[in-house]
């Protein structure tokens, strides 16, 4: 799987935080924990008045005020005054991040485009480029070269100097390093490795990621769910479906916090079938629900064909359009898609001993009514789900936008984190 992170986050838990018996935390630590909570605060939830500070941090008054104004005075946040109501009163006094005091660069890197967007200290995105990628051959370096390039330009359209820039956070298909931010394997390059950390050296001091995709949707769903539903989720899965099948898995760990995972679902060995994957294995997930192993079935040619690199969604309409009027091979090849996609949950299901929601993302998304049939059909063949019942299925079609919000939540909470005020 890609890079993973673990860590406690006390502003989801309602933990306050507290000194650790045995080896006590020092003073800077509390204060450091202490100024990240007030911060992330003010972007989930800001602006916020003082009261309103400490009742969602759980923070005492007089720290709230000690944070608030350490971190005003170092520009982090600033503070405004909002007339009160009727017009009578002292002014009400909310405090918000200040959004040039740092800011992030966050790059999606797809079978058919890269995205690299700037976003600043509130998570606001300020500016966006996206590049096509090039269908023809592509030396990584010469990606590479591309890659920095764009994030000059990103800055400089923005007149700002690589040292403003405090994370540069990175997503992909495939399977990296868990040290560093090396891709080892990609559906774009293949076995070629990309460095990216050695290609941005001297890009200021800024941190750089790489993440699986899928675990940044699957981070930015779960807080959102969590907002929205008003309570703490047990577990959550997202499954993208499009030229790559992509698999995010969330579980609470035993502090309370979501630990979330991207394990190489579409490359999980489904079948004895010979169905040419295109990381050269046989018979994997992705080899039949990908889009490229759908339209191999539709168009009922043999099962190791070299697989497409990149399949239009046009072209993929045009079979979904051919299914619904009937095309029995292209029904089919949506049902088989169907059904290896089910099966695999169902053993994911399995392992995890529980029944947790599943929302699925991504392109494919819009053929849904093709492939739900064969779906319910492989999760109902698994013990679990005859025992425990079928999950809950969601359905997100905003997956370019959680996507970004992963990286930039990711990427302001470490930077948070680390602020030394």
């Amino acid at each position: 799987m890609l890079w993973e992170e673990h860590a406690v986050d006390h502003s989801k838990t309602g933990e306050k935080p507290q000194m650790t018996t045995g080896a006590k935390a020092s003073t800077e630590a509390v204060r450091h924990q202490n100024n990240g909570l007030v911060l992330t605060a003010l972007r989930r939830d800001g602006p916020l008045a003082h009261t309103d500070l400490s009742g969602v941090t759980g923070l005492s008054s007089s720290t709230v005020s000690s944070i608030t104004a350490a971190l005003e005075k170092s520009g982090l946040i600033e503070r405004r005054e909002v007339a009160s109501v009727g017009g009578r009163g002292r002014p009400r006094v909310l405090f918000g991040r200040r959004a040039s005091a740092a800011h992030v660069i966050a790059v999606r890197i797809s079978s058919h485009a890269v995205q690299y967007s700037l976003a600043d200290f509130r998570g606001t995105m300020v500016d966006r480029i996206e590049e096509a990628r090039d269908q023809g051959a592509v030396s990584p370096q010469q990606f590479l070269t591309g890659f920095r390039t764009a994030l000059d330009r990103l800055t400089s359209r923005s007149r700002l100097q690589p040292d403003a820039i405090s994370t540069v956070s990175i997503s992909s298909k495939g399977l990296a390093d868990r040290e560093g931010a090396r891709l080892s394997w990609s559906p774009v390059f293949g076995y070629e490795p990309l460095d990216f950390e050695a290609a941005l050296q001297g890009f200021g001091a800024a941190r750089v990621h790489l993440f699986n995709e899928s675990l940044l949707v699957t981070h930015a769903l779960a807080t959102r769910l969590e907002k929205t539903r008003g309570v703490p989720l047990a577990s959550l899965a997202t499954l993208s479906l499009g030229h790559s099948i992509g698999l995010g898995v969330a579980m609470r760990d035993r502090y309370g916090a979501l630990d979330v995972r991207a394990p190489n679902f579409g490359h999980m060995l489904h079948a004895d079938d010979g169905k040419l994957c295109r990381c050269g294995a046989r018979g994997c997930i992705e080899a039949s629900a990908g889009f490229y192993g759908i339209l191999r079935t539709a168009f009922e040619v043999p099962p190791d064909t070299i697989p497409a690199q990149f399949v239009p969604l046009t072209e993929m309409e045009k079979i979904a359009t051919r299914a619904r009027q009937g095309h029995r091979a292209s029904q089919y090849a949506f049902r088989q898609a169907g059904l290896a996609l089910g099966q695999g949950l169902s053993r994911l299901l399995s392992l995890a001993e529980e029944t947790m929601p599943i929302a699925i993302t991504g392109p494919g998304t819009r053929f849904m009514d093709l492939l739900s049939r064969g779906i319910d059909e492989g999760l109902a063949q698994s013990l679990h789900v005859k025992v425990r019942g079928s999950p809950e299925i969601l359905i997100i079609t905003e997956e370019e936008t959680l996507v970004f919000e992963g990286h930039v939540d990711r990427a302001l909470t470490e930077i948070e984190q680390g602020l030394g005020v």
